[in-house]
């Protein structure tokens, strides 16, 4: 891992910060934003369901096997680097999607979920390293970025797409990448290379799957994740399905994805004058759990559900990211941790939405898919308490 000791330009941390900021806004945004666009893609290629939910599954498979990685080739490359590639990777991935094959349509794919999966895990280390006194802050910062690059993403994807095509705009997502690249080069001419021997130093690693702590982060940002990706995939369907129209149910959509967004806004001040976590924890898990059950009892009100569910889910994902520096001792300890945090957090995430599709396709209705988010909601609730207490791993 780079140590943390090289000299900065008074300027500096601020063009770090502005570019912590574009890295987080690829995090999100070049994934969920083809799901509007899967009417337009599907008979293009003639692409089934369950293919075209690959689109959406693929890259979550690709966080979970690239996620433990991440920390290796910081380790052995530093952090800077190391995210440079990873933009490179999703500006590739993204010009590979649209360059009008199936097969280039799904390389593309994971290409992008694989540049995605090492920016998830290396940010929490970063703020870790470079803004030790602002991790809450930094974390609410960049999820918030993160949460409007995708809102603001579905939002133009069909709008775009009537301008220049499905390709088109999906390739219109490449500025995301390109942008960051740019302002963070700058970083990588103050970069320092590892110690000899830090590629294969100890960190931690074995003993966070030891850890009881390091389990109750991973597991409360691995259901909420869960939870998330199976909103965003089945909501619309859903909606549609007690009678909202297709135009309705889409707006929806776009509400719940940047109600996940505002969270950003008011956690970092909060978390600020807090001892620790475990009552915001607790209650945004509760929160989604609240949305599902009233989505179940109360569909009218659907407007309502979707927001408690972004902005629930939405803040659990801030939190759990910050427990990742929050919780470890060090940056290389943050970094092994988001590995396996996210790791199988995503692996977890990406079975999500094809085990509620499956019981909804097998009972042929959304009472139990629904009810058994709300418990799993519950559960990443009882996580988010144990999650939250103010200590660290391996530590009191």
């Amino acid at each position: 891992m780079a140590t943390s000791t090289r000299p900065r330009q008074a300027a500096a941390p601020a063009l770090l910060y502005a570019g912590i900021l574009l890295i987080a806004a690829n995090l999100r945004a070049p994934i969920t934003g083809v799901a509007p666009l899967l009417n337009l893609i599907r008979p293009a290629f003639g692409l089934g369901t369950a293919a075209a939910g690959a689109l959406t599954t693929l890259p979550l498979l690709a966080f979970a096997a690239v996620s433990p990685l991440g920390a290796r080739a910081a380790r052995a490359f530093g952090l800077e680097r190391t995210l440079f590639a990873a933009l490179a990777a999703i500006a590739a991935g993204i010009a590979l999607r649209s360059a009008g094959t199936a097969a280039c349509l799904y390389l593309g794919t994971a290409v992008i979920g694989m540049g995605i999966a090492v920016g998830n895990v290396l940010l929490p280390s970063l703020v870790k390293r470079d803004f030790p006194q602002r991790v809450a802050a930094t974390t609410a910062a960049y999820a918030l970025a993160m949460g409007l690059a995708a809102a603001l993403g579905s939002a133009l994807a069909v709008p775009l797409a009537h301008a220049w095509g499905w390709r088109g705009a999906l390739g219109a997502f490449a500025v995301l990448p390109l942008a960051a690249l740019a302002v963070w080069a700058a970083q990588l001419g103050g970069h320092a290379m590892p110690a000899r021997g830090a590629a294969s130093a100890p960190h931690g690693g074995g003993a966070l799957w030891r850890s009881a702590l390091a389990w109750q982060i991973t597991l409360f940002l691995g259901l909420n994740s869960t939870l998330y990706y199976a909103a965003v995939g089945w909501l619309p369907t859903i909606l549609a399905d007690a009678g909202f129209s297709p135009a309705r149910a889409g707006s929806l959509h776009g509400l719940l994805q940047l109600a996940t967004a505002l969270p950003g806004l008011v956690l970092g001040p909060l978390l600020a004058r807090l001892r620790d976590q475990r009552a915001p924890a607790a209650a945004v898990a509760g929160l989604a759990a609240i949305a599902l059950l009233g989505l179940l009892a109360a569909p009218q009100w659907a407007a309502v559900w979707a927001f408690m569910l972004g902005f629930g889910s939405g803040a659990a994902i801030i939190l759990g990211l910050a427990f990742v520096s929050l919780r470890a001792a060090s940056a290389q300890q943050a970094a092994a941790l988001s590995g396996m945090a996210q790791g199988i957090g995503y692996l977890l995430a990406a079975a999500g939405p094809s085990v509620v599709g499956a019981i909804h396709d097998g009972l042929g209705g959304w009472t139990v898919p629904l009810a058994g988010c709300a418990a799993l909601a519950a559960g990443a609730a009882a996580m988010g308490w144990l999650a939250g207490r103010n200590r660290h791993i391996g530590g009191a």
